[in-house]
């Protein structure tokens, strides 16, 4: 069994910073590429950043220059440290996981944590 669980989501108030983590543990093989997206109500799932098991990452344009994606290697953890924060940025953060399992790569996803931006 494979769990990807985030944490640190809160109340952060506008221009302030929050870090979040995320760690997939189970029979896991190897971790391509970890990732958050987020769901705003209303809104549909979208990418945040994304970061391959060689450090590649990738960000929404949304959020470039104020997010910083990362990850351990060894643990399979992912981190994002979220800077500058923006009252669009409230939103439910879900962690993912492309991993290979059992000869099969799969995509794995926490259950997600609240991240709200409120003056």
């Amino acid at each position: 069994q494979v769990h990807v669980v985030e944490s640190g989501g809160g109340l952060v108030q506008p221009g302030g910073s929050l870090r979040l983590s995320c760690a997939s543990s189970g029979n896991i093989d190897s971790v391509y590429r970890m990732g958050w997206y987020r769901q705003a109500p209303g809104n549909q799932r979208e990418l945040v950043a994304t970061i391959t098991e060689t450090g590649l990452t990738n960000y929404a344009n949304s959020v470039r220059g104020r997010f910083i994606v990362s990850r351990d290697n060894a643990d399979n953890t992912v981190y994002l440290q979220m800077n500058s924060l923006k009252l669009e940025d409230t939103a439910v953060y879900y962690c993912q996981a492309t991993a290979l399992v059992g000869g099969k790569v799969h995509d794995y996803w926490g259950q997600g944590t609240q991240v709200t931006v409120s003056s």
